[in-house]
């Protein structure tokens, strides 16, 4: 029987593909979202198609409201930065575009939901390679979780399972990443990864994740299936 694991989903390109590598390494998969008060909340419809066609065990959606601290062009009403070129995305620098915390909070409802359903493996969607500089997608704060957890946890403190905290992306480009998605049968055209998509969930093609993903999808020699607002160089 396959043993459950907690994957965390925005519906985006580095979660679905990390959900797909969770499913593949012959994990039972749960996929956990997050309705935080994000301006792209449009994220949430791509999660449920991404849940459904990979054919997660489950998909649990938890609301809480980040936008009581604000302090990010995602949960305030502070303007997304669109540049004209991936190479104005700069990564030696926290953009605006970093939720404060955020994957700490995510992280600690995962342990959470890995404690009661019996999973002792979380995997996330976190790369260090072509990402916008955010201080909780780097390696060290992965294994600094991963320490913390099982000194939280029952399970750690009574010795009976350590708990795993997966990030298969960590080193990988963005096209690396879209190539192993592909390999696993990836869909990419029902994935979301733009921070200030249109009312008809269309892409900007400016903000930072855009230009990430169309420079991964350019480098790994394949076309981006989503639709954009407009597409630059």
């Amino acid at each position: 029987m396959a043993q459950p694991a907690i994957v965390l989903l925005s519906g985006g390109l580095d979660s679905t593909t990390v959900l797909a590598i969770a499913k593949d390494q012959g994990f039972e998969p749960y996929a956990l979202s997050f309705r935080y008060g994000q301006r792209h909340s449009v994220e949430l419809e791509a999660a449920e198609r991404v849940a459904k066609s990979l054919g997660a065990a489950g998909h649990v959606i938890v609301d809480i409201d980040l936008r009581v601290f604000g302090g990010s062009a995602l949960t305030s009403d502070i303007e997304v930065p669109k540049h004209d070129h991936v190479g104005e995305v700069a990564a030696d620098n926290v953009p605006i575009t970093y939720v404060p915390a955020r994957n700490t909070i995510f992280l600690s409802f995962a342990l959470a939901y890995a404690e009661v359903s019996g999973a002792t493996d979380i995997f996330a969607g976190v790369t260090a390679v072509d990402y916008s500089g955010y201080p909780d997608c780097r390696p060290e704060y992965m294994a600094a979780y991963e320490e913390m957890a099982n000194l939280a946890t029952r399970a750690g403190i009574e010795g009976t399972n350590r708990l795993r905290l997966h990030s298969p992306l960590i080193e990988m480009s963005k096209a690396d990443i879209i190539r192993e998605g592909l390999r696993l049968g990836v869909d990419y055209s029902i994935t979301s990864s733009c921070y200030d998509p249109d009312e008809r969930g269309r892409a900007c093609g400016r903000c930072d994740t855009c230009l990430l993903r169309l420079k991964g999808f350019s480098e790994a020699g394949v076309s981006d299936p989503v639709v954009y607002r407009t597409t630059t160089a």
